[in-house]
């Protein structure tokens, strides 16, 4: 009976002292896929999450994957079972532990790659987590997300071209998102993929240029042969035709005017 007293009592205290006398660790583990490729990880420097109360929006936790891009093999050749995990241990996560005294539908993001900020992309889930239920079971929350990383080489971004000059070398690096090498042949097949410039002068579609595999991994180039003095605005995009998966970078050039001939006296 005195038992039965004093469990009521630690109740009514508890209630009085407010949410954190019932708080619940509850631990979550997010984890980040390339569209088509591995986790992002470390070798992109990770991408950042961010985990907020779907209704209210207060931050629950902030961080960042760390850890390797995951198991070439395990990921990108062995078949897919519903239940089994493609993260081994050093793959890359990001581990959070949220302090809950009650069900909460929480919204989980990624941002990334953050080493290549030209080309982030966002991807958002919105998931239920019950106290005590810990979500770390298999890859834990899983987010894809789309793109590649597109980082025009040349030419750099506002370079002024002298007049007269005919063409312009165009290079860009691609590679997936999780940093993953784009090379012929490879597991992420430069055959397989469309890369290509997007020339406009102001609101003027100019060309569209198809580069190629230039011969190092990740590097694709091709030649554009300028019409005339002006701005132009440079699109590289990279997309693979069997999933969608899209990114690009862009840079912009500037034609110098040809002089004017003076006048002869």
């Amino acid at each position: 009976m005195k038992r039965l007293v004093w469990a009521g009592l630690a109740v009514i205290i508890a209630s009085g002292l407010g949410v954190e006398a019932w708080a619940v660790d509850t631990r979550v583990d997010v984890r980040v896929l390339s569209k088509g490729a591995k986790f992002i990880g470390t070798g992109v420097a990770g991408a950042e999450i961010t985990i907020r109360d779907a209704e209210t929006n207060e931050l629950l936790a902030r961080g960042k994957t760390v850890g390797d891009s995951g198991n070439d093999h395990r990921i990108m050749v062995e078949a897919w079972p519903r239940h089994n995990p493609l993260s081994t241990e050093t793959s890359a996560v990001f581990r959070a532990t949220l302090e809950l005294e009650e069900p909460r539908q929480v919204v989980v993001t990624a941002r990334g790659p953050r080493s290549q900020p030209q080309s982030t992309a966002v991807a958002t889930v919105t998931h239920w987590i019950v106290p005590g239920k810990h979500v770390t079971g298999g890859d834990g929350l899983t987010l894809e997300l789309p793109g590649f990383s597109v980082d025009i080489l040349h030419p750099p971004a506002r370079q002024r071209v002298p007049a007269g000059q005919q063409r312009i070398e165009l290079r860009a690096n691609v590679m997936m998102m999780c940093g993953c090498p784009i090379e012929p042949g490879g597991l992420w097949d430069a055959n397989a993929f469309e890369v290509a410039a997007l020339i406009r002068q102001r609101d003027r579609r100019v060309a569209e240029i198809r580069l190629s595999y230039a011969g190092e991994i990740g590097q694709f180039a091709g030649t554009f042969p300028i019409p005339g003095p002006g701005p132009y605005d440079i699109t590289v995009y990279a997309f693979d035709p069997r999933n969608g998966n899209t990114g690009l970078d862009r840079a912009t050039i500037v034609v110098a005017e040809a002089a004017a001939a003076s006048d002869e006296d």
